[in-house]
């Protein structure tokens, strides 16, 4: 047994402070004025399931695309989020997006610490004009599935050469120092962002475009994998996980799109039918792109460029009509179909190509949502520039620019800081043996036959 050191005690020992101070909680009734749409709370319910569900599915995405060697460390770098902040969030997380405004800047982290108050308060944020239909508490935890897996989707960029133990610490601090403030800025009533007219309606700024940016520093934080300066080609591990994966994300971002409706209103409807619509214009675009180029038509290639359209539909899906979604789709996979060809002809190495199909899908359906953004469809959001909205479309675009800067600089300083109290990367052996076994003692072995030859396991590819 390896002795103890203080790296190893201290993430048992922190959540083993939460847990203890958590048993000293006051418990209040739950907060019930019979006012609840039943309907309502059915919808956010499934929803909120269906967002989660996207979490595992992003692991499938993304385990299916890593070499062989590496299947089981992306995954779980993705699903170990689901535990890390449902309890960062419950204790600090929800508050500092959701809580009392300071500033119009951040949430005040006494305001629901350990959920104070979000069982028991009124279905009503600070600066709110009217109560939601669904209790605060459903509010909370379909918020809480948004926090989820954002951090998972940075796991594509760093995959095959970052450590566990420092992954698990940038969940950490990107949720208190990205995504939380994003958080607060875009959806809180007080939120700077909000408070500027800046239109997402389910998070291309606070997911995808955080995330790509993250991404994209944490990248080069990380520097390049050794197979990327050899110029090895690595073939995907399990393409059917792909397509899993893939099939998973769609199905859970109806209830990312259309559940942030927060309500069973046509509106939900309608940003079901745009979401829907985006992904399939925007997997037949890609696909269709490549054909065009010289190449054959690829199952990774519809599967990739499906996601690009969710993600590029997800900041308009309540604001821009159906028929629009298609150019949305169709145009934000070209982007990134571009972007990830450039991107491989440089030095960066952003393994799985978070930062093309996120962050500039996310960028896409920023600008766009400001060009096709119509009152027709939410009375609530606002015209686009198609529609004589110019202002709207250049606070679009101011908001954009704030959030790339701000999530791009956090993270970096925050992978530099990492980097800096402990190794953020594997060594060159533990790399090139593969961080399955290096990292986490276990072995990826579907598609593989395990032979014992002398004593030593050999494996050994299984042709289909």
């Amino acid at each position: 047994m390896k002795s103890l050191t203080l790296r190893n005690l201290a993430p048992f020992f922190v959540l083993a402070v939460v847990a203890i101070a958590a048993i000293f909680i006051p418990s209040l009734p739950n907060f019930d004025d019979g006012k609840f749409n039943g309907a309502d709370v059915a919808w956010i319910l499934v929803a909120t399931a269906l967002v989660f569900l996207m979490t595992p599915g992003l692991a499938f995405f993304y385990g299916g695309m890593v070499h062989r060697k590496n299947v089981i460390s992306t995954m779980i770098k993705s699903v170990v989020a689901a535990g890390v902040v449902s309890v960062l969030w419950v204790t600090v997380g929800y508050s500092l997006a959701f809580g009392d405004t300071v500033g119009g800047f951040i949430g005040n982290p006494m305001t629901h610490l350990f959920f104070k108050g979000v069982a028991s308060g009124a279905p009503i944020l600070q600066g709110a004009t009217s109560s939601l239909t669904i209790p605060l508490l459903l509010f909370s935890l379909f918020q809480l599935m948004f926090a989820i897996i954002t951090p998972g989707l940075v796991v594509g960029a760093v995959a095959e050469r970052i450590k566990f133990s420092a992954y698990i610490l940038f969940i950490v601090l990107f949720s208190l120092l990205v995504y939380a403030p994003l958080a607060h800025w875009t959806w809180h009533p007080m939120g700077f962002l909000f408070k500027m007219g800046v239109l997402d309606f389910a998070g291309g700024t606070v997911v995808h475009i955080s995330a790509g940016c993250a991404a994209l520093a944490g990248a080069l934080v990380l520097k390049r994998r050794q197979s990327h300066i050899d110029h090895k080609e690595i073939p995907p591990a399990n393409i059917p996980y792909v397509l899993i994966g893939t099939g998973l994300l769609w199905f859970g971002w109806f209830g990312f799109n259309a559940g942030s409706a927060l309500g069973a209103t046509t509106l939900s409807v309608s940003a079901f039918a745009t979401t829907n619509t985006a992904a399939a214009a925007a997997g037949l675009s890609w696909m269709f792109f490549d054909v065009m180029r010289g190449k054959k038509p690829s199952v990774l290639g519809f599967c990739i460029g499906a996601v690009v359209g969710l993600v590029a539909i997800t900041p308009g899906a309540g604001f821009v009509a159906i028929p629009q979604s298609i150019f949305i789709g169709f145009l934000a996979a070209i982007v990134s179909n571009i972007a990830v060809y450039y991107k491989s002809k440089s030095k960066l190495d952003d393994t799985l190509d978070v930062f093309p199909c996120h962050g500039i899908g996310g960028m896409v359906g920023m600008i766009l949502t400001g060009v096709f953004a119509t009152k027709n469809v939410n009375a609530a959001g606002a015209d686009g520039l198609l529609y004589g909205g110019v202002t709207f479309f250049l606070t679009q675009l101011k908001g954009l620019a704030i959030v790339v800067a701000y999530s791009f600089t956090v993270s970096f300083a925050i992978f530099k800081f990492i980097n800096f109290i402990l190794p953020i990367r594997v060594s060159q052996e533990d790399e090139l043996l593969g961080l399955d076994a290096s990292q986490h003692n276990e072995n990826y072995t579907q598609g593989t036959l395990l032979v014992q030859n002398g004593g030593e396991i050999k494996e050994t590819l299984v042709e289909d």
